[in-house]
């Protein structure tokens, strides 16, 4: 555990992650060219990232089954190689379906990825430098967003549409390529052949499954994914691109350097986030409360500006809701928690489906509203008219109906595991506002 080759798959399975967040965030820096491309509307637009996301969803507790059964190294190499073969079907598709059957690949192959590369990392690391690496595992996928924001975007404009989407899909067949020759599922014991965990039947990873549903802890994780993830992930992912370069005028360019404000809020708070959930492991949930009101106020202050909001404020909403990002890895950290190691698989995989599941919710909601509001407003439905800033002024507000029932959820998931503490370890965690009392005297005496 902690040894030098444990970093060096660390690497590679970092770097898997980060191609991997690309293919996933590759489409939204071409939602402008998308539509002109298949010649569709906000709605039907919107069909290619939340039927991916759909994917992506449905599968996370399957993939998790499977996890626990077969390790995570087979799964880690099929789902680059589905992604490969996804990007390939996006650069030639001539129309909307072919483009829809090409990101279905791309979501059952980015399925695979994440909760796979945990899982390996919970073998080959211990105790806090496995939360510690975690954190700083998830916050690098976000280098995917900025190979997406800068040499795809670049590559769109300067080559267009197949040859760019087929230098994506060349960066998961050297994903392939590391995964197969580096990766193993468990470090050697005292010389042995690679360990590898016992295969489980499907019986007891079933009966597994169940179990962590069932859990109070499972249930505050997937919660707190649901509502940091969701936001980062629909601007990223979709409208966030067409926001920037069109309902704010900032143009390609403009929206691509915006984006990467995201990348480097995330890669500054994950380390931070890291830290704070390892060392208040009690208040990791008031961390996920205390990112989510502030989104909240960031996103009210952007759409309830009087005209166009300035650059500064902009930046500062991108800067907020990248924190998102890192801050969804709670989630997992709660699984791990309140769950054994035979059945984290699965435990993350159902703590995986709360974000995605509020993205693509958000994702159609915003799509049906930008749709809605171009027709009543007698739109031709061309880009400049469809992704005006007033358009999503109404659109954006989808948000707050979406994660605001996720914050009532988490408070109650909260509770429960609280009061499961309580009855079974005799642990009873005070207020938040009982705690900083008591600190403040403290600091008095």
């Amino acid at each position: 555990m902690n040894s030098r080759r444990a970093w060096v798959i660390y690497g590679v399975v970092t770097f898997a992650y980060i191609v991997a967040f690309m293919q996933r965030s590759s489409l939204g820096i071409s939602a402008v060219e998308a539509t002109e491309r298949f010649d569709v509307a906000a709605t039907a637009l919107s069909a290619l990232a939340v039927v991916q996301l759909a994917v992506y969803a449905a599968l996370q507790i399957p993939v998790g089954v499977i996890l626990d059964r077969v390790g995570p190294k087979l799964l880690l190499v099929v789902g680059a190689s589905l992604m490969v073969t996804g990007q390939v079907i996006l650069a030639v598709s001539p129309n909307l379906g072919i483009a829809i059957a090409g990101r279905v690949l791309v979501g059952a192959g980015d399925a695979m990825t994440f909760i796979s590369a945990i899982r390996l990392l919970a073998s080959w690391f211990s105790g806090r430098q496995l939360t510690f690496v975690s954190q700083i595992f998830g916050t690098l996928g976000q280098f995917g967003q900025l190979l997406s924001a800068f040499p795809l975007s670049f590559a769109l404009h300067a080559f267009g549409w197949t040859p760019t989407y087929l230098s994506a899909a060349a960066l998961s067949v050297i994903a392939v390529v590391a995964l197969t020759v580096v990766v193993s599922n468990a470090p050697a014991s005292a010389g042995a052949p690679v360990a590898t965990a016992p295969r489980q039947s499907w019986g007891a990873s079933w009966h597994h499954l169940r179990e962590s549903l069932a859990r109070p802890g499972t249930q505050l994780g997937f919660w707190s994914h649901f509502v940091t993830q969701s936001s980062l992930t629909t601007f990223t992912l979709l409208w966030g691109f067409p926001f920037l370069s069109v309902g704010l005028g900032y143009g390609p360019s403009g929206a691509a350097v915006l984006i990467t404000v995201t990348v480097a809020s995330a890669l500054v708070s994950g380390p931070i986030l890291g830290i704070l959930s390892a060392r208040y492991p009690f208040r990791r949930s008031n961390i996920v409360l205390g990112i989510v009101a502030a989104m909240a106020v960031a996103w009210g202050v952007v759409l309830a500006w009087p005209g166009t909001p300035p650059t500064w404020v902009v930046v500062i909403l991108l800067l907020v809701i990248a924190v998102g990002g890192p801050g969804s890895l709670i989630g997992f950290d709660f699984a791990r928690s309140f769950n054994p190691m035979r059945a984290y698989g699965s435990a993350s995989g159902i703590v995986n489906v709360g974000g995605f599941l509020a993205t693509f919710v958000m994702m159609f909601l915003i799509a049906v509203a930008l749709d809605v509001i171009d027709k009543t407003s007698g739109g031709t439905g061309l880009p400049a008219e469809l992704y005006a800033f007033d358009s999503f002024r109404i659109a954006f507000l989808v948000q707050y109906l979406v994660v605001g029932g996720g914050v009532v959820f988490l408070l109650h998931a909260r509770s429960r595991t609280r009061r499961r503490m309580h009855d079974e370890e005799g642990i009873e965690v005070a207020p938040v506002w009982v705690a900083l009392v008591r600190g403040w005297r403290k600091l008095r005496d």
